[in-house]
């Protein structure tokens, strides 16, 4: 199963601090192109543009 770890939540049009921490790892659940899907920190699968997170190896 692949990880991400998030490394900013700098958004311009929504506010994703409130469901990610920036330091924690999340699996993934599925992916695409621009999104990475994830259960975020309210336990509901939400999609992120990949460029919040870092693959965890």
């Amino acid at each position: 199963m692949k990880k991400v770890k998030v490394m900013n939540t700098n958004a311009e049009k929504f506010t994703v601090s409130s469901v990610l921490t920036i330091g924690k790892e999340y699996d993934v659940v599925n992916e695409t192109e621009e999104y990475i899907f994830i259960k975020d920190n309210t336990g509901n699968i939400g999609g992120f543009y990949k460029e919040y997170f870092e693959v965890v190896e």
